[in-house]
C-alpha cells in the first residue's frame, strides 16, 4: 500500500469519523495540522445537514470542504459550490408513503434549514443531534422552499421497515440506505460519489491520490473513485465488500490509525 501519492483524504461523519457519542476525537485535530502541512487537503462527506457537520467541525471549518446532505449540497468557506434539487411531484409522492409506515419520520431538507412536523413527538428532541437548524411546521406538504432531500427516520430499522415501502421510487430518485435508522431520497445525481468526482475533476486528482473513509451504503458511490477505500470494522457488509482495505472501527480511531500511517509515508 503505497500512500506517497495520497493528496486528498475523504471521509464520511458517522460511524466513521464521530464516535458513538457524535464526537471528533483531539487526536484527529492534531492530524489535520500535519496534514495541512503536507498540502493534503481535507473532504467532509456526510449525510448531515451542512450546519450539523460545521458544529463538528468548527475549528477547521475554514481549511475543509464540506459535502452534505448526501451530495446534494456542496460547500467550501462562503461559497456554495454545488446544489441539487428534487422535485415537487416526487416530494408529495413521498411524503403520502412515509405518513403510513409507523414510527417513521420524514424530514424536508433545505440549504439553510430542515422541516419537521410538529406533531414528531420525542423525536425532534433526537433530530437536534443530526439538524442544527430546523423549522417545526403543520404539514410539510404545505413547505414550497427548494428541497435538496428528504431524509426519513425510523425508530427499529431503516433497510427493514422504510426500505421496502420505498424502494418501489428506485427507478426515478436515488433511495440510499444510510444508517442504521437513516433512509434519504435525493435526485437520482444526488449521492456522495457524484458530488466527489466533480471535487476530483475541479482538483485533478486521481484514483491514486485520494483516500476514502465509509461506513454504510451512502459510501459505496464515493469508494468507488480511490484505489484506497477504506471500510471500518463496525461497516454495513456492502461496504466491506466493495472497499479496497479496512481499518479499526470508529470508537477505535479507525480513520485516525490510517492517517497515521499516510503521514509516516509522507515523512
Amino acid at each position: 500500500m503505497d500512500l506517497s501519492k495520497i493528496k486528498m483524504v475523504v471521509s464520511d461523519m458517522d460511524g466513521t469519523l464521530l464516535n458513538n457519542q457524535h464526537e471528533v476525537s483531539k487526536e484527529f485535530f492534531h492530524l489535520f495540522e500535519d496534514l495541512k502541512k503536507q498540502n493534503i487537503a481535507f473532504v467532509a462527506a456526510s449525510g448531515r445537514q451542512y450546519y450539523s457537520m460545521l458544529d463538528k467541525l468548527k475549528p477547521i471549518a475554514n481549511d475543509i470542504l464540506f459535502i452534505a446532505e448526501n451530495g446534494a449540497f456542496v460547500k467550501k468557506q462562503e461559497q456554495v459550490l454545488m446544489t441539487i434539487s428534487l422535485d415537487q411531484t416526487y416530494i408529495t409522492n413521498v411524503l403520502e408513503v412515509v405518513d403510513k409506515i409507523d414510527n417513521a419520520h420524514a424530514v424536508l431538507c433545505t440549504a439553510q434549514t430542515a422541516y419537521v412536523k410538529k406533531s414528531s413527538g420525542d423525536f425532534i428532541e433526537m433530530l437536534k443531534e443530526y439538524y442544527s437548524e430546523f423549522t417545526l411546521v403543520d404539514s410539510q406538504q404545505e413547505v414550497s422552499d427548494t428541497i435538496l432531500k428528504i431524509a426519513i427516520y425510523h425508530h427499529q430499522s431503516s433497510e427493514n421497515y422504510l426500505y421496502p415501502e420505498l424502494k418501489q421510487f428506485e427507478d426515478v430518485l436515488k433511495v440510499k440506505v444510510s444508517g442504521e435508522n437513516w433512509l434519504d431520497i435525493s435526485e437520482p445525481n444526488a449521492h456522495k460519489g457524484y458530488a466527489l468526482q466533480k471535487v476530483m475533476n475541479e482538483h485533478g486528482i486521481n484514483a491514486d491520490e485520494i483516500m476514502v473513509f465509509g461506513d454504510f451504503n451512502n459510501d459505496l458511490e464515493m469508494m468507488q473513485l480511490s484505489n484506497y477505500s477504506f471500510a471500518m470494522a463496525n461497516a454495513h457488509p456492502n461496504v466491506k465488500r466493495i472497499a479496497k482495505y479496512q481499518t479499526l472501527s470508529n470508537t477505535e480511531h479507525g480513520v485516525e490509525h490510517i492517517l497515521s500511517k499516510l503521514l509516516l509515508a509522507k515523512s
